[in-house]
């Protein structure tokens, strides 16, 4: 496993996709109700960032056809934006960026809920947010990976009745859209790899609300990965960059 520890220019030009990341999941926020297509959603998110000199890294990545991620419900990661997918009241989703500005990436993602939702289905949506910002907190170098993410992850969410995804992961970020190291959500029961300054990964737990981990991904368009009972799933997303002294939050 080769995990490339940044220079200070390339921390400088990560940093600034990632800020421009996350200024486009504020951009979006507004738009994101009752009545709106993921379609549009997708479109207004690509003239942004091409607006901002910079590109959107799922647009063609290994065939995938559009800028953004849209995933809808018990729809885990890698939704398709459709014009056929119309947001409802109760409804919760997950809108996952990631930009390339001068070669560099920045990735992150956020929940949203559309109108009412149950108790349950908020607390689903707090708690995985939770959970990441759990695990971001411990984050510093000498620590290991597993004991940072997937083991606060896993311990937290388990006493709700909840399991971390399995089948994917965070992973590194920044010269390339994914890099070694692979940040699992879930205790993987051993001393995995030691943080250093200059390292740059995602956070990003994919929590379904059922104690089956299990997920499906769709025969038709081989992309749209949904939990396999059906039960809702929720995901939060950071670039985090391992300082000297602790943590710095990208995006």
């Amino acid at each position: 496993m080769a995990v490339i520890i940044k220079t200070k220019k390339q921390i400088e030009g990560i940093r600034k996709s990632c800020q421009l990341a996350s200024q486009t999941l504020d951009y979006i926020t507004p738009f994101v109700k009752e009545g709106i297509s993921t379609e549009k959603i997708n479109q207004l998110i690509h003239q942004f960032i091409i607006k901002h000199r910079a590109q959107p890294a799922p647009l063609n990545y290994k065939g995938f056809p559009k800028s953004v991620c849209t995933s809808l419900n018990d729809v885990v990661c890698h939704g398709i934006p459709s014009p056929k997918q119309i947001l409802k009241s109760g409804d919760i989703l997950n809108i996952d960026v990631t930009t390339i500005l001068n070669g560099y990436y920045g990735d992150t993602s956020r929940m949203f809920i559309i109108g009412r939702v149950s108790k349950e289905t908020k607390l689903l949506v707090r708690r995985t947010q939770k959970a990441m910002t759990m695990a971001i907190e411990k984050l510093a170098p000498g620590e290991y990976l597993n004991d940072c993410v997937g083991k606060t992850i896993e311990s937290y969410v388990k006493k709700f009745g909840y399991s971390p995804v399995r089948d994917l992961c965070g992973h590194g970020v920044g010269i390339e859209f994914h890099e070694d190291p692979s940040v699992f959500f879930y205790d993987i029961k051993q001393k995995d790899i030691l943080l250093k300054p200059g390292m740059v990964l995602t956070v990003e737990p994919m929590i379904n609300a059922s104690p089956s981990w299990q997920v499906t991904t769709d025969a038709n368009d081989g992309w749209t990965i949904r939990t396999a009972d059906g039960a809702l799933s929720a995901q939060w997303e950071h670039t985090i960059l391992i300082t000297p002294k602790g943590h710095e939050i990208l995006t």
